[in-house]
Order: structure tokens, then C-alpha cells, then sequence
């Protein structure tokens, strides 16, 4: 039973939250005034885009096999007007439009053989009907734009930015510990590639419900949180994991948050990566978000990047999702010289640094 309820509360969370950890945005539309169907048709390009693999070699294979069947349909149809069918037997000095076609299978394979483009051998098409050569010259045509519509879209689904988003991977866990004086909250993020990503740009939306002094109740109230790097906040140096961080201070929404209060709030922290890839000049945005029970006070992560006896760089990833405790105030009023401090209990004194790693979250992303 306890197992039940734990699967039934990590559901619930999962359903809760507007963007997953893999940055898939969960929210229903309602009395939309266009049905879904009719959206999709309208702007079908992105519904073939957004597609699964599977669907658009489903209607890539139909839409040939449909053309194919038309077509025939049509020299079917110039096989009956010109007497050329077995069962209207035709005389031997007939003049045929199309050689060896005799019924619907030979119209059909015909169709095929033109639209393909793959050499007339048993079945050929003579000079001497008009309606011949107008549905061979209209299928060609046609024929031509179907192939290049398909080749576009396999070549813009396999060129996509979103399968070099996958290659960015951000911290199961966020942290919160001093840092140079101050108290700052910290995530970490990946890159999996060798290849640089351009002009990289990482900022957060913190998301709460609040009530305005008026009375008004937002129930998506999106608050911009900023994050850095010692370098700066612009255009990341992104060769190598970065540990990324937003300072405390009196402007951050967690300026009144305390190590007893964290876990009672609500929001989720929403956080996006911006940038460009190198080998395809192609912008691309990641995102994950974190919730209050995802997000660890008095922690911060192990170091990755080391060098070898060679003098060359190293990132051990066994250590990105790894924490240890670090003694940390229980709020940020002690870095600013506040006289009233909340009332806290909690204490961040641990007994040692012992290395934990937190991979029990059935709600996060494997790395």
C-alpha cells in the first residue's frame, strides 16, 4: 500500500507541473473555437514536422500508393476509350495508346512505371492518342512534386534543432549554498557534444499563483529569474558542463523563503537554454523545470571538470547528479544584515561529507 500511494503521489506531481523534466509543456486547451483536426490540416507542415516517425512513413508510403491508384484509374480510362481492354477485343491492326495494358492491373503497373520513372519495358506508351500523352505529361509533373514534397520533409524532420536539444542535459537536482558571500541557487548543465553551441543564453521563469494588492488572483504569475556564470550572463563559453547560479538578494523571490519554508511553497521553476548550433547555424531551446522537493538547501555539486597527468582537461560525468552537504545559513537575511531573521528550526550541520547521489526521483530524467 505504501508503494501504491508513493506511485500515486509521484503521478500526481507529474501531472501538476506545467513543464515536464524533459521540457515537454503539459496544459489542455478547452472551447477552442477550431477543432484539433482542423488546426492540424491548417497548418499541416508543423503537423508533419511534430509528427512521429512512424506516421510520416505511414503517409509517405499512402500518399504514393493513392497517386498510383488515380492515375491508373486515368489510364484505365484511356485503355476503355480507345478499345484497348482484352474484353473488348480489339482488332489486330488496332492502333493501341498504351502497349499490354488489358485490364486494371496493367493500368495500374503503368501508373507506377511513370510516376517512378523507372524505364517502360513490357507496357509502353505510343504516339498515337492524345489522352495518352496528356495524362503521361500531367502525371510526370505530379509525380516530380511528390517525390521533392517528401524529400523535404524527411530532410527537415532528420535536420531538426530538437534532436540536438536532446544533447543538453540539465542537473536532476537544484541546490542552494553560499557562494562568493552571498547565497545563491544553483543548477548544472551538459553539454553531450563536442561541437560548441553559439551564442548560449540561459534564463528562468519562476511560476506561483499570487494576488495582486487589488484583490486580482494570477494563477500563472511568471517571475524572471537570472541566472550566471563568474563570467557574466551572456553568451556562455558552453564547452564543458557549467554550473550556473541566481543570486539571493532582496530582488529574488526566494529572498523570504527559509530551509523549513522551501518544501511548503508553491511553484516550479522553469528554466531555458538558448542557443545556436555550430555545425548547422540552427537555433534550438532546452528546457527543464524544478519544484520545491527538487530543489536541495545546503548542498552543492561535486566538482567534474579535472586534468590529467597530460596537462589535458577531463569531465567525469558520474559526478554531475553527485551532492554533498555544506554548511549553509537557513535563509538569505544572514548575508545581508537583517536584524529580524524567520523563525527556523532546521539545522544544516551535517555530520561529515559523505557523497549521496540522488537518483530516486521517479519524476526526473535519466542523464
Amino acid at each position: 500500500m505504501e508503494l501504491l500511494r508513493n506511485y500515486l503521489a509521484e503521478r500526481r506531481i507529474r501531472k501538476n507541473r506545467l513543464v515536464t523534466k524533459d521540457g515537454h509543456c503539459n496544459i489542455a486547451y478547452v472551447s477552442v473555437r477550431y477543432s484539433k483536426l482542423f488546426i492540424s490540416v491548417l497548418d499541416f507542415w508543423t503537423t508533419l514536422m511534430e509528427m512521429r516517425w512512424r506516421y510520416v512513413i505511414i503517409h509517405l508510403s499512402a500518399s504514393f500508393v493513392f497517386s498510383w491508384f488515380i492515375f491508373g484509374l486515368f489510364w484505365y480510362w484511356v485503355a476503355i476509350a480507345n478499345g484497348d481492354l482484352s474484353w473488348q477485343n480489339p482488332l489486330a491492326n488496332h492502333s493501341y495508346c498504351v502497349l499490354n495494358v488489358f485490364d486494371m492491373t496493367g493500368a495500374f503497373l503503368q501508373s507506377i512505371e511513370t510516376q517512378m520513372s523507372i524505364g517502360y519495358g513490357f507496357r509502353l506508351i505510343t504516339p498515337y492518342c492524345p489522352s495518352a500523352i496528356t495524362v503521361f505529361t500531367v502525371q510526370c509533373v505530379f509525380g516530380t512534386i511528390i517525390i521533392c514534397f517528401w524529400c523535404a520533409v524527411v530532410m527537415t524532420k532528420v535536420a531538426r534543432p530538437k534532436k540536438r536539444a536532446k544533447t543538453i542535459s540539465f542537473s536532476e537536482m537544484a541546490v542552494i549554498c553560499s557562494k562568493q558571500g552571498a547565497l545563491c541557487l544553483q543548477i548544472r548543465v551538459a553539454n553531450l557534444r563536442k561541437s560548441l553551441t553559439i551564442g548560449s543564453q540561459i534564463y528562468g521563469k519562476l511560476l506561483r499563483m499570487t494576488v495582486t494588492p487589488e484583490g486580482e488572483t494570477i494563477i500563472m504569475d511568471q517571475i524572471s529569474i537570472e541566472f550566471m556564470v563568474d563570467a557574466g550572463k551572456d553568451n556562455l563559453f558552453f564547452v564543458c558542463p557549467l554550473t550556473l547560479y541566481h543570486v539571493i538578494d532582496e530582488t529574488s523571490p526566494f529572498f523570504h523563503m527559509t530551509v523549513d519554508t522551501l518544501q511548503h511553497q508553491e511553484f516550479e521553476l522553469v528554466v531555458f537554454l538558448d542557443g545556436t548550433a555550430e555545425s548547422t547555424s540552427s537555433s534550438y531551446q532546452v528546457r527543464t523545470s524544478y519544484i520545491p522537493r527538487e530543489i536541495m538547501w545546503g548542498y552543492q555539486f561535486l566538482p567534474i571538470i579535472s586534468r590529467n597527468k597530460e596537462g589535458k582537461y577531463c569531465v567525469d560525468f558520474s559526478n554531475f547528479s553527485k551532492v554533498v552537504p555544506v554548511d549553509t545559513a537557513p535563509c538569505a537575511y544572514y548575508y545581508h544584515g537583517e536584524s529580524h531573521f524567520p523563525n527556523t528550526n532546521a539545522s544544516t550541520d551535517d555530520e561529515g561529507f559523505q557523497e549521496i547521489e540522488k537518483t530516486d526521483l521517479s519524476g526526473a530524467s535519466n542523464m
